[in-house]
């Protein structure tokens, strides 16, 4: 990974996580022709993650919880 800038950045909720804290990219606001295979991206365990698919970081949004436990 590179440390360039990311060519996109997605500001997500604890709602938007899913599973154990993660988002997948391509996410459903891509246009169809950014389309690449699905990945997960763990934006729980830093704050953040990027796709190394299209260079998208996915961040949590300022100030948002996390939900722990049931």
């Amino acid at each position: 990974m590179s440390a360039t800038q990311p060519k996109a950045v997605v500001e997500v909720t604890a709602q938007d996580l899913v599973g154990p804290g993660v988002v997948f990219c391509p996410n459903p606001k891509m246009p169809l022709w950014r389309n690449h295979p699905r990945v997960f991206i763990d934006v729980a365990t830093e704050g953040a993650g990027r796709c190394h698919y299209c260079g998208t970081e996915y961040r949590l949004k300022a100030g948002e919880q996390l939900a722990h436990g049931h």
